[in-house]
């Protein structure tokens, strides 16, 4: 490595933020960008292990050794050449990916992990203001036609993939613009959506065409997500239309909570409210939009997509928020003999929770069940819980510790148990114990459903999962559909 004492010299760098106070204004991205100087800094900590535990943290096996090292040499270009050799949109996962590979990195075995993201981040930022992110059309076409339905992450990167190969990749979309739930899942404040427009135009000039408001099969009559689909199509006709289809919808079916007064107005699914506030970003008018403005919000659910509406309630200006989590409170620090290199149990504190926070707004609760939702008028005005613990390896409750809180608004955002059912339905493919489309990933006949020439990849297949999982998932679908249409595949798997 460049610096083969850097670890010992240098500390860990973050990537910095605009004050809460003005990012608070807009839903724009508020993450400062590590400079070429502090990149080079932050490169300089990877110690040159020889074995790099990151790259097997790292679901797309990113060669993160090596490109730490052109970025303290100052090869920047050949630093995305080698980004890009395993992840086609480092500027997703630099920006929202939790980054396994910073827990599995050997520094952070007694210290503080290399700042892997930040270099992605920079790597990738300096590739775009450079141009040196290019179309890539394939030079020999195969004549071979694909589809693949469903336009988040998984699905955008095997048509990139498998465009490259030379076959003619025609990607559909439900909603009206591509994205999946990069686009109305995740907020603009974590990742404005310019960046899935220019990787679309990079795409559309590798030859990819793209089919938004497009419906494979039919929309279930009971689902409460919103859909813009324009038109449908039917499983047999794209089966008849194209040599093989790859199935990459995102896990959309939201886990409800069945407890008395669920029918009350005003409890709705993150993903009710969360794309409408990216539609009107985006320019769209919203009919009715649910908004936190004046109201005291209980958010359940404590993961990403918790934090992501309290960022968002935030932003519209909430009275207060209020986070539930039905786990106990996890440790400030994880356990490291015990736990690295594997992803680590501990207390996390988002971006959003430090702007409540700051607020005043702010409230978690940990160990926490919802009993019962109370209401007037057929409205939510609050809810009844009651504290649980672990005995015997089941969450019992705690008697005497009922409370009631208040609540204009309640969102549940605990998580997604399977895909839009109808959709695989519509293709007739087996399904795993948990609704998701079966499919092995083994390398002969990996990603392959039961349908013949079907397959399927990303959430669809894996269930509820990280965007960079997607990518991953997406990367190798495309390399088994093209050896189902070739014989063979030279694509990276």
């Amino acid at each position: 490595m460049g610096k083969v004492t850097g670890f010992m010299e240098y500390e860990r760098l973050e990537e910095g933020y605009k004050p809460v106070a003005d990012r608070l204004k807009d839903y724009k991205e508020f993450v400062v960008t590590l400079d070429d100087g502090k990149a080079k800094i932050q490169a300089a900590r990877c110690m040159d292990c020889g074995t790099p535990f990151c790259n097997s943290g790292c679901p797309v096996n990113n060669i993160i050794p090596d490109f730490n090292d052109l970025v303290y040499s100052g090869d920047w270009k050949n630093a995305i050449t080698v980004l890009h050799s395993t992840n086609n949109f480092p500027e997703f996962t630099g920006r929202i990916c939790p980054a396994p590979c910073e827990a599995a990195c050997t520094v952070n075995v007694n210290g503080d992990a290399v700042g892997i993201k930040s270099i992605e981040h920079a790597i990738i930022d300096k590739a775009w203001a450079e141009g040196w992110v290019k179309p890539m059309p394939a030079k020999i076409k195969t004549g071979k036609k694909v589809a693949v339905v469903g336009s988040g992450p998984a699905g955008m990167a095997a048509s990139q993939q498998l465009a490259r190969a030379g076959h003619d990749v025609t990607l559909f979309e439900k909603n009206d613009r591509v994205g999946g739930l990069l686009r109305y899942g995740i907020p603009d404040f974590k990742m404005e959506k310019s960046h899935i427009d220019r990787r679309v135009e990079q795409m559309e000039a590798e030859g990819v065409k793209f089919r938004t408001g497009v419906l494979i099969g039919e929309m279930p009559k009971d689902s409460k997500i919103t859909n813009w689909a324009k038109e449908t199509m039917s499983a047999e006709q794209l089966k008849k239309d194209f040599d093989a289809v790859l199935l990459t919808g995102g896990s959309e079916q939201s886990r409800d909570l069945p407890v008395p007064g669920r029918d009350l107005e005003g409890i709705h699914f993150a993903m009710e409210f969360l794309p409408q506030q990216n539609k009107v970003n985006a320019g769209d008018k919203v009919k009715g939009q649910l908004r936190a403005d004046g109201k005291h919000v209980i958010v359940i659910g404590g993961g990403d997509t918790g934090s992501d509406c309290v960022g968002t309630s935030t932003r519209h200006g909430a009275v207060n928020v209020t986070q539930f989590e039905v786990m106990p409170q996890p440790p400030e620090q994880e356990n490291k003999p015990l736990v690295w290199p594997y992803w680590p149990l501990k207390m996390r504190t988002s971006s959003s929770h430090d702007e409540s926070a700051e607020k005043g707004i702010l409230a978690r609760e940990f160990a926490i069940s919802t009993k019962e939702f109370v209401g007037k008028g057929g409205k939510v005005t609050g809810l009844k819980t009651v504290n649980v613990e672990f005995k015997d390896g089941k969450l019992v409750e705690i008697p005497g510790t009922e409370k009631e809180y208040k609540a204009d608004l309640v969102l549940l955002a605990m998580g997604f148990v399977n895909p839009t059912a109808t959709v695989l339905d519509a293709f007739g493919v087996d399904k795993d114990g948990r609704g998701n489309a079966k499919a092995t990933t083994d390398f002969d006949g990996g990603y392959a459903t039961s349908v013949d020439k079907v397959f399927a990849a990303g959430d669809m297949r894996r269930g509820q999962s990280l965007v960079v999982w997607a990518i991953r998932e997406g990367r190798q679908a495309a390399r088994a559909v093209d050896e189902f249409l070739m014989g063979f595949s030279d694509l990276p798997r």
